[in-house]
């Protein structure tokens, strides 16, 4: 469990919702840390795929997160020393990322590892189950979600801004699909939790989204 010194900002949500960006503005703002929990999970993905490792083996895939070699040099991810900051955050490994973390044992491999990122003076976590599962105990919980017609368009510019093919109609099914197997999963259901504050930015720009949580911070420590 995260020591209750480390102030913790758990911000949830489905895929596409714009938690990163919004996680990541919040934590600037306020000098904080900041743990991208996804990209453990895609790490995960593509350090499984590199072995030959398919996603559906439970037991491979969770020996594969035990023993990542992982070093995050600010906005550059390392694999076994080389940068993988791009390679996962394509679409495929995307929904490999999907896939492995609706197994207990790849969750349980990864749990104690993103803990210890909550280091003096806070952390802001973004990912599906932080404020449920790996910070249980943060003072501010948010839930931030989005309709998946918002959702898609905005993946689908991200993906043409950076020269890559995209089909909306393939990428909504994706994230239909991708919301569907986080909350039925058995394991961390993707959910919004009773002492989560709920964040709907469908009709909200990023700045809106960054200034609620501040807020919310700010009341909740009395400021």
């Amino acid at each position: 469990m995260q020591s209750l010194l480390v102030p913790v900002i758990a911000v949830d949500g489905p895929s596409a919702s714009g938690k990163g960006t919004v996680a990541q503005r919040v934590a600037a703002a306020l000098g904080f840390h900041y743990l991208d929990s996804g990209a453990l999970y895609r790490l995960a993905a593509l350090a499984a795929a590199r072995a030959g490792v398919s996603w559906d083996d439970e037991n491979a895939v969770a020996t594969v997160a035990q023993t990542l070699d992982v070093k995050f040099e600010g906005e550059h991810i390392l694999l076994s020393g080389s940068d993988v900051s791009t390679a996962i955050r394509t679409e495929s490994i995307g929904v490999g990322a999907s896939k492995v973390a609706a197994f207990a044992q790849v969750r349980a491999a990864l749990l104690e590892r993103q803990r210890a990122f909550a280091h003096v003076p806070g952390l802001v976590a973004d990912g599906r189950d932080m404020g449920s599962v790996v910070f249980p105990q943060a003072p501010l919980k948010v839930f931030l979600t989005a309709s998946a017609a918002v959702r898609a368009e905005r993946r689908y510019k991200q993906l043409l801004g950076r020269g890559e093919a995209a089909d909306l109609g393939a990428i909504t099914a994706d994230l239909e699909a991708r919301d569907a197997r986080d909350r039925a999963r058995s394991v961390a259901p993707l959910k919004q939790l009773p002492d989560a504050h709920l964040l709907d930015t469908s009709a909200m720009d990023v700045d809106a989204a960054v200034k609620q949580i501040l807020d919310w911070w700010y009341v909740a420590n009395r400021r």
